[in-house]
């Protein structure tokens, strides 16, 4: 099992690069349903613009990954990939809840 995670975040650089974009486009779109679903005004209109360029950015990274423009002209496994940048995020987001929980942990005993 750690064999294949290991082998799974052994990312290459084009791929470090697809995965930033997929992620920033994915961040992106959440933001924008957010602000566009909960704001009123000029929040609601820079929702729409938060949500188009998300997807704008999302969709291209990976047609740009999957046509084998982002990695050195060998075309990719997008669905591969999409996994990936997946485990990535959960990874961040376990290592992000650890590192919160023994901070408050060492505070509140303080």
């Amino acid at each position: 099992m750690f064999d294949s995670i290991a082998t799974t975040v052994a990312i290459g650089g084009w791929q470090f690069l697809t995965i930033l974009l997929l992620v920033f486009g994915l961040f992106l779109i959440l933001a924008g349903v957010f602000t566009a679903y909960f704001g009123s005004g000029k929040s609601r209109t820079i929702g729409v613009s938060l949500l188009v360029g998300g997807l704008v950015i999302g969709i291209l990274a990976g047609y740009f990954y999957h046509t084998g423009t982002l990695n050195s002209g060998t075309s990719g496994q997008l669905g591969a990939l999409v996994w990936e940048s997946f485990l990535v995020i959960v990874a961040a987001v376990i290592g992000a809840l650890i590192a919160v929980g023994i901070f408050l942990v060492a505070i509140m005993k303080s």
